[in-house]
């Protein structure tokens, strides 16, 4: 497998505030990625960087080649978001929600783009909820229906910020699943942002953990070696949930 992120001695101050510096890794194509750590890590941030809402403050990251920072139109083709809250857009039912990237960045008819917003549904398990409003449904719905938006264009990565965030436990499985059978499937590369141990174990291919002390990667690697054999007091309280 290629590599489809590159991130180089990425920085992020906010004035004096250093919240990681020299921060470097990569991730192959369709890999499920992980970034963990806890509060205040950095970990949003980065995904900021990632999608090109926050500039580094220094460093380089490129998506599909392109880079972050400069390329921005050829990036946002190349990549979905699932933000942590869904961010659907509550006036709008979910076929409406999933159609809409297409019809600012396509010249597709709007026969073609609902078509197309009702196979994307279907594929998350929503086909039955197309004409539901995002008010009308669950918070677990509510998450598959922000995938099936991300997965309007078909863009080779997406990026998920805490997909299990308020889940209860067999909502939270069913989703993990479906990121399994959407990276198998697809061919995708997911890029996940979670600090939810289960969820990690079971769908995470590497993963890195960002430590505020640290101000950067305290670990990098397969959850369950990290889990079994790593040597950082931290990262083995984490990953055993075990108390410092």
């Amino acid at each position: 497998m290629g590599t489809i992120i590159q991130v180089d001695d990425v920085s992020q101050h906010f004035a004096s505030r250093v919240i990681f510096k020299n921060v470097s890794f990569s991730v192959a194509t369709s890999e499920v990625f992980v970034i963990l750590g806890g509060s205040g890590c950095g970990k949003s941030t980065l995904l900021k960087q990632m999608i090109g809402l926050l500039t580094p403050t220094a460093g380089r990251i490129s998506v599909c080649g392109h880079d972050v920072t400069t390329d921005t139109e050829a990036v946002r083709r190349s990549m979905g978001v699932m933000f942590q809250s869904g961010a659907l857009f509550g006036s709008m039912n979910l076929l409406d929600n999933v159609a809409l990237a297409m019809a600012v960045f396509t010249d597709l008819p709007a026969s073609a783009r609902q078509e197309i917003a009702r196979m994307k549904l279907a594929m998350v398990g929503l086909g039955d909820a197309a004409l539901r409003l995002p008010a009308e449904i669950s918070g677990g719905m509510a998450k598959r229906a922000a995938i099936a938006r991300a997965l309007a264009l078909d863009p080779p990565v997406l990026f998920l910020d805490e997909p299990s965030a308020g889940l209860d436990p067999i909502t939270s499985a069913g989703l993990d699943a479906l990121i399994l059978e959407l990276r198998d499937t697809l061919g995708a590369t997911f890029v996940v942002v979670t600090h939810e141990l289960q969820s990690i174990l079971a769908i995470s291919d590497r993963c890195i953990m960002l430590d505020r002390e640290a101000q950067g990667i305290i670990a990098m690697g397969k959850p369950k070696d990290l889990q079994a054999h790593s040597d950082v007091k931290m990262v083995r309280a984490f990953f055993n949930r075990e108390s410092l």
